[in-house]
């Protein structure tokens, strides 16, 4: 749970946007909500409708009502003419409520028409679903679409319309095909279809996520992870004092556990801890410690249940004391936030700080969560308390300024804005050898188009710890940014999983931008590795809907034959 050196500041629309991709279809609906002021809800005038509004029923429909005779004309002659006319009386009832009618004459339509005309013969056919989708009757909407697609292959209606079928049968990988085809054939510009898209993407990814993750195999974060993760604590019982030569004298699970915390040998932690939890002659005091260690590396490692386990013990045990039951919760709270259940966390916050309220870790770490959860007066309110508990607290002091200059950016004050970035370079004057303050910075910087000096600070801060991979990602999407330049991007997305190969960002980051560039199969194979490296249920959800988006793009193309390059430059082609 950090918003600085760990992880990207970027909300995942301005990712969408950064990227210049609607194109990737995982992003598109968030670029395309955020690049408008507000979503079209009356479609009428593009031929479409929301899936969840379904009164106005005569957009369903194709053909030229103005084709419709009056009584006292001739009848039509040719056989084309007569099923117009059918379908024109099916389109009459159906507007009516008539269902059952309308059937009845676009049966008469299909029947009549001549084969040699495919094209009308796919719109009857169309129509015909539309009135079984009002009957819900969805295998035979799935049929007539089925047969409207195998005359027209890119008939827009009948793709989403068949999607919608397929979602309500919960065929949900036919679903993301058809939709996705729409969204291709469209452009990215109907509202309604992407946001469905993102629907089914969700729907997908929180099923694909749960099966897997309970399968998953654990992966501990990097050894710069972990240590970045430590430093945002000021409090934390397991890193204070922690070079008291006495915690390692022994040979004890605790004693070997905390050596291993203090030398960066991570792998054997857990066991040590379980080892002192589990020893008769161990004390109740080093049995908490135990469990308080044990329970942050399962936090680390995405075994949230078993964290949970263990965070709970302390909370309850009366042998623990002030700090360590606040550490306990703060941790417990930041696991509830990543498992998307965010009111039991801020109890847990709450509880810690009716218990301590001068620990700043409480305030720091909810000023976080509450950045990501993009509230940023609660944000700013959480990290004034946290500087003025802590003044020297780099993080907190950084992410401080951050929250300032986002609350002013929403207000447009154009001087707080200046005084919030002057406030963040005044930090990295103050803390010179903190990453956190120059990933900050020049985040800030590009976002105020100062791309130049942002780019300094990347340098600088790579120049501090070249091994910091998330450095990396971010001077990666700077340049994307800036310059434009994919190349150098993508140059930069693999000097960090160069310098660290468990960095989850830098293979979703570097997936999204292959999918923007057509290079689907690799965008997928990357998508794949950064599962593999997820530490939260909830982050599997994000990155199997990019997965999942890219596996849909990428059957489409094959079936539409279109070039993978240029999707997003494919106009809508269908009936009006």
């Amino acid at each position: 749970m950090s918003t600085g050196s760990t992880g990207s500041l970027l909300p995942k629309w301005q990712l969408a946007i950064l990227l210049g991709a609607p194109i990737a279809l995982g992003l598109g609906y968030l670029y395309y909500r955020n690049q408008t002021t507000k979503l079209c809800e009356d479609a009428s005038d593009t031929g479409k409708k929301k899936i969840s509004n379904s009164k106005d029923k005569s957009i369903s429909l194709d053909g030229d009502d103005k084709m419709l005779k009056e009584k006292s004309e001739p009848k039509p002659q040719s056989e084309l003419e007569k099923a117009i006319a059918f379908k024109n009386d099916g389109n009459s009832r159906f507007k009516s409520g008539k269902y059952n009618e309308a059937i009845e004459f676009y049966n008469k339509a299909i029947d009549t028409c001549p084969k040699t005309h495919p094209l009308d013969l796919s719109t009857f056919y169309q129509n015909r679903a539309a009135a079984y989708e009002q009957l819900k009757k969805w295998a035979a909407v799935k049929e007539d679409c089925t047969s409207a697609l195998e005359l027209n292959s890119r008939y827009v209606k009948a793709l989403y319309r068949r999607a919608k079928a397929c979602e309500h049968t919960n065929d949900l990988v036919s679903s993301l095909d058809d939709i996705t085809a729409t969204c291709i054939l469209e452009g990215f510009q109907n509202s309604n279809s992407l946001e469905f898209a993102d629907r089914v993407l969700k729907d997908m990814g929180r099923r694909d996520a749960k099966e897997a993750f309970s399968k998953r195999q654990v992966v501990y974060p990097s050894a710069n992870f972990i240590k970045t993760y430590f430093a945002a604590y000021i409090n934390d019982p397991l890193t204070k004092n922690s070079n008291d030569d006495a915690d390692y004298a022994d040979d004890s699970g605790l004693s070997r556990a905390k050596k291993g915390l203090k030398d960066a040998k991570y792998d054997d932690i857990i066991a040590a801890c379980t080892d002192e939890i589990t020893s008769p002659e161990s004390s109740e005091k080093r049995k908490l410690e135990a469990r308080l260690l044990r329970g942050t590396f399962k936090l680390l490692i995405g075994l949230m249940d078993e964290a949970t386990q263990d965070f709970d013990y302390i909370v309850d045990s009366s042998d623990a004391d002030i700090n360590m039951k606040v550490n306990a919760l703060v941790k417990r709270a930041s696991l509830n936030v990543q498992n998307d259940q965010h009111q039991k966390g801020f109890e847990d916050f709450e509880i810690a700080e009716k218990i301590d309220p001068q620990n700043a870790d409480i305030f720091h770490q909810r000023g976080q969560v509450f950045v990501l959860l993009e509230k940023h007066v609660e944000a700013l309110s959480d990290f004034n308390t946290a500087v003025a508990l802590a003044p020297e607290h780099c993080p907190a002091v950084v992410q401080k300024c951050y929250a300032e200059y986002r609350f002013a950016t929403i207000v447009q004050n154009q001087v707080q804005i200046y005084n919030a970035i002057q406030a963040t370079h005044r930090a990295v004057e103050k803390f010179p050898n903190n990453l956190e303050c120059y990933n900050i910075l020049a985040q800030i910087l590009s976002e105020q188009q100062q791309f130049d000096k942002a780019d300094e600070l990347f340098e600088k801060a790579i120049n501090l710890q070249p091994s910091q991979a998330s450095l990396y990602v971010h001077r990666g999407l700077l340049h994307l940014q800036w310059t434009g330049d994919i190349t150098k991007s993508m140059e930069l997305l693999q000097k960090a999983i160069e310098v660290d190969n468990k960095c989850e960002l830098a293979y979703e980051t570097l997936g999204t931008i292959q999918v923007q560039r057509g290079a689907l199969e690799n965008a997928i194979e990357l998508f794949e590795t950064a599962l593999k490296l997820s530490r939260s249920e909830l982050e599997m959800v994000h990155i199997y809907s990019l997965r999942n988006a890219a596996i849909a793009q990428l059957n489409v193309a094959k079936k539409l034959g279109l070039d993978l390059s240029s999707l997003s430059a494919v106009s809508q082609v269908g009936f009006a």
